[in-house]
């Protein structure tokens, strides 16, 4: 019981850190393989986040070629208590991008409405900008020095949720 009420009040917090922010790191992969490392604004889904991004943009053609991806919304570096152990949830993702026509789009869209305001709407009805939809995969969840936790299963909080154990360790002089 009390391992349930600390993993649900992980995947509160988890949740609690992605609304606070605004963008995301996005590294994506050329077709050149190669990664590519980049931002966007983004909103939250079901289980899943939503960027809006011009085809005319690197990161844009990459997710198109090869949907697999990672993502990282980190703490400010201004207010982080300490700068080496920034709070951050880190995300390996699909993208799929989401037609213009679908219902799926409008569900995108107002999401990044109420997150972003008005932009939204103007970017939204220039031809270039495209809608993708990032699911999670796995997860990283790190509050600091020796806190650090995976996030297993399909969704933005983790369907479950383990401490990593194996920290960091004083190097032995000879």
């Amino acid at each position: 019981m009390k391992n349930q009420r600390l993993e649900q009040s992980l995947k509160e917090e988890v949740l609690t850190f992605i609304q606070c922010r605004k963008s995301l790191q996005l590294s994506s992969i050329t077709k050149d393989l190669k990664p590519y490392a980049s931002y966007a604004p983004f909103a939250i889904g079901e289980d899943c986040l939503y960027i809006l991004i011009s085809e005319i943009a690197v990161h844009a053609i990459n997710l198109q070629v090869n949907p697999e991806a990672s993502v990282l919304i980190i703490e400010d570096e201004n207010s982080a208590k300490e700068l080496f152990a920034r709070m951050r949830v880190n995300y390996s993702v699909k993208a799929e991008h989401i037609a213009f026509d679908g219902e799926c789009w409008q569900l995108g869209v107002d999401a990044l409405v109420a997150r972003h305001g008005e932009r939204i709407n103007n970017l939204s009805a220039l031809q270039d900008f495209k809608l993708f939809k990032l699911t999670p995969i796995e997860g990283r969840y790190v509050k600091g020095f020796g806190r650090a936790y995976t996030l297993t299963g399909g969704s933005l909080t983790g369907e479950l949720i383990d401490q990593l154990r194996d920290g960091h360790k004083k190097r032995q002089l000879a």
